[in-house]
């Protein structure tokens, strides 16, 4: 039975996926598909119908429409060149700077805007060019741009790790949202070291000084942008609010900050606002809602432990299983959003990796780490193709710059897989 579910699961899966069939349709028909064998036509939509009720009746669901709304107000005001000039003054004075600018920005504005395209487009969009005028080549613009774009989806408010704690059982969002800024900012720290070594090599230059009127102006309208992000993680770290409080908190802090101080947004734009963030909110929780029937389906079918049973198999050093994990999600990651492969594969890996004795939030980030890579990593990874596009480059022109990016951001990973205690020291 398992071989047969694990067949038909899959062969309809991928077939409806690679034809184009939208991925929560081909989640939820796949699914309902495999359950046919083991039970009757209508106890099978009855089952399939309940357990997409039951996975959206979860109160931590809640802050991801907030954190979504947040981020699309935010994009809508203006941010981008705030945030830009901001990251300018922070590194600017390094060789490359406008590289350094574009890491930083992506940092900052990813974080916020919770989007890695959003980000690539936004700031790498804006910095492109100045860095082609100032004669860094191009090719190298590009990679920094891409390499450094998945930031924002590790540093928080992430929806990905959300996700994540309602499909684990009920992991502390707080911290993995701790453990999504550590290997968020280790990450950007990577691709600025690689960066810098290039910059150097080829002498690319630093930045004009701004002057003291500048600076303040500069500091003025960028940083309360910056402070969301210190809102969230220090009132959730002390216990003033929750996460899911938080969420609510990020919606007054952006309209405030965008309707009042910046004068971005009006009442009249809240109506696209809104719409957009039902938009996406509606396919979220439908991805949500398919996947719970996959879940329920490979569950039934005894179809994870027959996997977990097969990996505990190859061998019985944790590090190489680690390893193994660590691979497939990188292939995982670069044809299925971040999203649908959370759902997917988390009732999966998460078993093994809790007998082998890796912590919950340890192993979500990782997770969320790796699957952030295979949006930048060939053949299928969007935001290579979407930096790349940005450039004005064929994909192929920037491949040969992006290996040392690709070096040091798994070597980062490599680091956070067999060094736990980084990201959980402060949990």
């Amino acid at each position: 039975m398992i071989l047969e579910a694990s067949i038909v699961l899959t062969i309809i899966f991928v077939t409806l996926f690679v034809v184009g069939i939208p991925i929560a349709i081909s989640i939820a028909l796949s699914s309902l598909a495999t359950i046919l064998l083991i039970t009757s036509g209508d106890v099978a939509v009855f089952t399939a119908a309940q357990k997409m009720a039951a996975s959206l009746d979860s109160f931590s669901l809640i802050a991801v429409p907030f954190f979504i709304l947040s981020g699309t107000i935010m994009n809508r005001g203006g941010l981008a060149i705030r945030l830009v000039n901001l990251a300018k003054l922070i590194g600017g004075r390094i060789p490359g700077a406008l590289a350094h600018t574009n890491i930083i920005g992506n940092m900052l504005f990813g974080a916020i805007s919770g989007s890695a395209i959003a980000a690539s487009t936004a700031v790498g969009g804006t910095l492109i060019p100045l860095e082609e005028k100032d004669g860094y080549d191009k090719s190298y613009s590009a990679a920094v741009n891409i390499a450094s774009a998945p930031t924002g989806m590790l540093i928080p408010p992430s929806s990905a790790f959300i996700i994540y704690s309602l499909v684990s059982g009920g992991t502390s969002i707080a911290a993995l949202f701790i453990g999504g800024y550590i290997s968020g900012i280790m990450w950007g720290l990577a691709v600025m070291f690689v960066a810098w070594i290039f910059a150097k090599k080829n002498k690319y230059p630093v930045c004009v000084k701004p002057n003291k009127e500048e600076v303040i102006q500069i500091l003025i309208e960028g940083i309360p942008s910056v402070v969301l992000i210190l809102v969230v993680i220090i009132g959730i770290v002390t216990g003033i609010f929750t996460a899911i409080e938080a969420s609510a908190v990020c919606v007054v802090y952006c309209i405030i900050l965008s309707m009042v101080f910046y004068k971005t947004v009006t009442v009249k734009d809240m109506y696209g606002i809104m719409v957009e963030t039902f938009h996406m909110t509606g396919v979220i929780m439908f991805l949500i809602a398919a996947s719970s029937i996959m879940s329920f389906a490979m569950a039934f079918t005894g179809l994870p432990a027959a996997i977990s049973e097969g990996i505990l198999s190859v061998s019985e050093n944790k590090y190489v299983i680690i390893t193994i994990i660590n691979i497939l999600l990188l292939i995982i990651g670069t044809f299925m959003d971040i999203g649908p492969a959370i759902l997917i594969f988390t009732p999966i890996f998460l078993p093994i990796a809790l007998k082998i004795g890796m912590h919950p939030v340890h192993f979500g980030v990782i997770f969320v780490y790796n699957l952030c890579i295979g949006t930048i990593t060939p053949p299928v990874g969007t935001g290579l193709f979407v930096g790349a596009g940005i450039a004005k480059l064929k994909v192929e022109e920037v491949l040969k710059t992006l290996v040392p990016y690709y070096v040091a951001i798994i070597g980062v990973l490599f680091i956070i897989t067999f060094f736990p205690q980084i990201i959980i020291a402060f949990i």
